[in-house]
């Protein structure tokens, strides 16, 4: 009887694990997965994913730093990938275990922030600019006067995204520093401006989409991807770019070293990078992709959009965020920690 009890106890116990191992757990951006693109993934290999949001890469990584998480990927943005692989949070790729690893378009292949993508697979790459209801205001949109010395207009009708590295870096751009400053008078001309200016918010938050979309806001530093989603649901929202400088970033899916699911990521990781998937991802959410080939997939709209296309006359003042030196770091939260009160 014992046997019998002891065998019944390792059937149960294997069982449990088998089940287990088919499901993934993805730590993302919120409103950022394509419901359409986790069934496909569940349809074909059998795996569940469990998707748990965040709103910002500082939120993310406190997370992930605190241990028993229980996540198995998690979507930085580039410049925090090199700081989740610093901190021994992330772990190389087995690129034999990732036969689409070379559908990684050339250009997005050995970036600064990880060479030869030895740590992440990329997800979407966009801008972050200002969305405004140009039935509310029709001056120029393509400034950050528009949050750091707002408009009439938009006194009490305008969003902050709560995400330091944008916020801050397109304070100091528009004071006229570079990303990462460690420019102290560029700094305190950045934090006078937005400390002053916060009162004219109504919040810092991160549903954008939605509340451009139903009038709540009447505008937002935003995501260009999530204010096309927002311009799609009510046309008088558009897409400004800062004149003064405005980031361009690339989030990309990362393996935590304590994932528990790791063959599900990898499986996951792979599929990600089918050019047909990936325009999924795009589809969805509507910001370009890092997969070759996944162009021919990709929703009509979005080949000429403007949210998406950067208009020649401001293509030169993007740039992508370093990963920003601790001073550099150290100074800007500060600035944003000084914002919160």
């Amino acid at each position: 009887m014992k046997k019998i009890f002891a065998t019944l106890a390792t059937l149960m116990a294997t069982t449990g694990l088998a089940q287990a191992q088919e499901v993934l757990n993805l730590f993302n951006w919120g409103n950022y997965t394509n419901p359409e693109l986790l069934s496909k993934f569940e349809a074909e290999t059998g795996i569940k994913v469990t998707v748990t949001d965040y709103d910002s890469n500082d939120a993310a990584l406190a997370k992930i730093e605190a241990g028993g998480h229980g996540f198995d990927l998690v979507v930085p943005t580039h410049q925090y990938v090199q700081i989740y692989a610093s901190k021994g949070l992330i772990q190389k790729l087995d690129l034999s275990k990732l036969p689409n690893h070379s559908n990684i378009a050339q250009e997005w292949m050995n970036v600064e922030w990880d060479p030869g993508r030895a740590y992440t697979v990329p997800w979407q790459w966009g801008t972050t600019g200002i969305a405004v209801n140009t039935s509310v205001y029709d001056g120029d949109i393509n400034t950050s006067d528009i949050f750091l010395k707002v408009p009439d207009e938009l006194k009490g009708k305008i969003n902050v995204v709560p995400e330091m590295n944008d916020i801050v870096n397109l304070a100091v751009m528009w004071a006229g520093g570079t990303s990462c400053s460690e420019d102290t008078e560029v700094l305190k001309k950045a934090r006078d401006a937005l400390v002053a200016a916060k009162p004219d918010w109504i919040s810092m938050d991160y549903g954008a989409t939605e509340k451009l979309s139903n009038n709540d806001w009447a505008a937002s530093v935003n995501w260009n991807g999530s204010t096309m989603r927002a311009r799609i649901a009510n046309p008088s929202v558009k897409y400004g770019y800062p004149k003064e400088g405005y980031p361009i970033w690339m989030d990309s899916v990362a393996l935590l070293s304590d994932a528990q699911h790791v063959e599900n990521a990898y499986k996951f990781l792979n599929f990600i990078a089918e050019p047909e998937n990936a325009a999924l991802i795009s589809a969805f959410a509507r910001y370009a992709n890092g997969i070759a080939g996944s162009e021919a997939f990709m929703p009509e709209d979005m080949q000429t959009a403007p949210e998406v296309v950067v208009p020649e006359e401001f293509k030169a003042a993007g740039s992508f965020i370093p990963t920003c030196s601790a001073k550099a770091q150290e100074y800007m939260t500060a600035i944003w920690t000084e914002l919160q009160k």
